[in-house]
């Protein structure tokens, strides 16, 4: 275990953890240019979609969405059915997702509000830090979302990533067309003015990024976080394409063209990545699907089978898709390991053969990924959530307490929900109204058994108890 202090100083070595690559199809014995072998570890892509539903792609169940790209990588490679986003909403789930810590522990808890830290301090440390102490070329593209808008301490240069072109704070990234965005730390101004349709598509400008970095010839494997803010609303973007002759209202039918959008902009990028080295690419989503700017996430089943939306700890807000693929990397065929995405900081530290901070709340999957062996999951997963904003199926699915304070944790089958009656955490546990579910019996959290089970009860509430720091 390392502190943040031993890895900026480069204290971190080769050879910690586990090596990706097998002897039949590493690239080991390739060469630069000038004769030097090549880094033989695999490059890493991680793709992070904003507002995707765990029902959008049709390797889960789509069937009015077309995502070929998507259902041909999750043919290829592993497809999660147990994966969860860190929070119900965009900043502490990436915050979580970023530096490995559930929102008991992160330094982001909550969209950003008076009151509430929005940025990264020294202390915290990324997957990004990580891979950069070990040699990674590191890039991220799209949304950051922890500013202010300047240079310094919670900047993406300052926190591991060597480039970085994109929105720096989280409401600039609402904006599909910008008048500026930031290449490190200088603002770009871009042709037109803010929200002007005939200046330039910001996911355009994202996905030609991309392919640019991983186009650079280097020694060196890279990390490439690709942050696009499809499909977020507002469902903006230059036409619905295949879309446009459907008898949906508008903002649906945005909001399909905006998903299809993000399956050919990452066709783009897996066609450019590197053939001298291996790569990685895992595909996510921050949370569950949005009901903003009069999408209706119904029409799609944009949830899946599940209960809840954007907002919500019931399965629907909080699973999400998880794609790997990775030809000679990942193993073909689906998986149902309860995985969290606090899961993936220390398994690319075991690709890249990195040392880890001190403290995080998941453990590598990089032997899932394999098919070697499949790491048991943390003892519990724990979620947080505390929002002042609302929408209108997130409220009615919790009865009206969307802006409520509100815990969740699962542990095996058994997922506990409890909400407090206002906006503070209360110290009294019977102030808590509770909910308690089977998800292996019912999935769609349709039956609270709180009252049949006192015993799973007091010792979810232990550990929600104990998960907040």
């Amino acid at each position: 275990m390392l502190t943040r202090r031993q890895l900026l100083r480069g204290s971190v070595v080769l050879g910690v953890g586990s090596h990706m690559t097998t002897a039949g199809n590493s690239p080991a014995s390739a060469a630069a240019p000038d004769g030097r072998a090549l880094d033989p570890r695999p490059n890493i892509v991680l793709v992070v979609a904003d507002d995707l539903g765990y029902g959008e792609l049709g390797s889960y169940g789509q069937t009015k969405i077309k995502t070929p790209v998507l259902d041909r990588l999750a043919r290829q490679g592993l497809r999660f059915t147990q994966a969860y986003s860190a929070a119900s909403v965009c900043a502490p789930s990436r915050c979580s997702l970023l530096t490995g810590l559930h929102t008991g522990h992160s330094r982001v808890r909550q969209n950003p509000q008076a009151g509430f830290p929005g940025d990264l301090r020294p202390s915290d440390t990324t997957f990004a830090e990580v891979l950069q102490s070990v040699g990674y070329r590191t890039g991220l593209v799209g949304k950051w979302g922890f500013g202010p808008q300047r240079a310094g301490q919670s900047h993406p240069n300052a926190r591991g990533f060597d480039e970085f072109y994109g929105y720096l704070t989280h409401r600039a990234a609402h904006d599909y067309y910008p008048d500026h965005l930031w290449r490190n730390a200088t603002e770009v101004k871009l042709a037109g003015n803010r929200g002007d349709r005939r200046g330039s598509y910001a996911p355009d400008l994202f996905r030609k990024r991309a392919v640019e970095f991983v186009k650079q010839r280097s020694d060196q494997p890279f990390f490439l976080m690709y942050a696009t803010n499809l499909p977020h609303s507002p469902g903006e973007l230059p036409n619905h394409g295949r879309y446009a002759g459907k008898p949906w209202p508008r903002a649906d039918r945005a909001h399909a063209a905006q998903v299809t959008r993000l399956d050919r902009d990452l066709g783009a990028l897996l066609d450019a990545l590197p053939k001298g080295r291996q790569t990685l690419v895992l595909v996510t989503s921050d949370n569950g699907p949005h009901e903003e700017g009069g999408f209706n996430p119904d029409r799609f089943d944009a949830n899946g089978r599940y209960r809840g939306y954007k907002r919500n700890l019931y399965e629907g807000g909080i699973r999400v898709p998880l794609i790997a693929w990775g030809p000679g990397l990942v193993r073909k065929g689906t998986t149902g390991r309860i995985t969290s995405q606090l899961d993936l900081f220390p398994t690319f530290a075991d690709v890249a053969r990195a040392g880890l901070p001190r403290r995080l709340d998941g453990v590598s999957i990089l032997g899932t990924l394999k098919g070697e062996s499949n790491a048991s999951p943390p003892n519990h997963l724990y979620w947080y959530r505390n929002e002042k904003s609302q929408t209108k199926r997130a409220n009615r699915v919790e009865n009206g307490s969307v802006t409520r304070l509100a815990e969740a944790v699962r542990q095996d089958d058994w997922k506990l929900i409890r909400y407090a009656p206002g906006r503070t955490r209360p110290n009294d546990r019977r102030s808590w109204r509770v909910e308690l579910f089977n998800l292996s019996n019912d999935p769609r959290e349709s039956r609270n058994v709180a009252a049949k089970h006192p015993l799973v009860v007091q010792r979810l509430h232990r550990l929600a108890d104990t998960s907040w720091t």
